[in-house]
Order: structure tokens, then sequence, then C-alpha cells
């Protein structure tokens, strides 16, 4: 699961902006994607709740149908490949300091 705050959303469309070497497509996600487990533990975390169980595959299709496939169970491995070459530094890039920041 690729996750990004808006404060790195802002930052680096303002250094692309600024950054003449900047050219084609950059991916707006963190250097740290994770799994979607680990992202609801982080979250459960940061906002002092149980992460009791995940919800199953098939009652995700029964209640969805094919949009579950699409929307919540498939997934892509994106990575800020280009950001990363053209040094941009980000500002929050590990999950759980990012949501004690946001949520706490």
């Amino acid at each position: 699961m690729s996750w990004i705050t808006l404060r790195d959303v802002v930052a680096i469309l303002r250094f692309c902006v600024e950054d003449g070497a900047v050219g084609g497509a950059v991916n707006l996600v963190s250097p740290q994607p994770v799994r979607n487990a680990e992202f609801t533990s982080a979250l459960a975390k940061a906002l002092h709740r149980p992460a009791l169980f995940p919800a199953p595959s098939f009652a995700l299709r029964l209640a969805l149908g094919e949009m579950a496939d699409a929307l919540l169970l498939s997934s892509q491995r994106v990575v800020p490949a280009q950001l990363e070459k053209l040094g941009y530094r980000f500002i929050d890039p590990e999950l759980n300091a990012a949501l004690t920041a946001i949520l706490g």
C-alpha cells in the first residue's frame, strides 16, 4: 500500500516546479510502502484503538462485488524512484511517525 502525507505532496509539487531537472512522471508516494495489515495496525495505534481482525476477502467481494478486487484487495508496489534520484528528502518518510504527527 502506497501512502503519503499532504505535507509531502505539497513539498514535492513545489520541488518539481522549482527544480529544472524534474521531467516526466513523478510518483507521489512515500519511500516506504506497507502492507494493508501494517497500515491498519499503525492507524489503530495512532488512534489508540484496537485493530481486532482483518476484513475477510469473501465478505468484501460479497458486499462490493468486482469493485472489492479493484479498490481493496489488489495492490501495486509503487516507489518514488525519480524523487529519490533527484535528492528529494521526505518530510514524513515513516508511517508510524506520520500518523502520530497527523492524528496525535
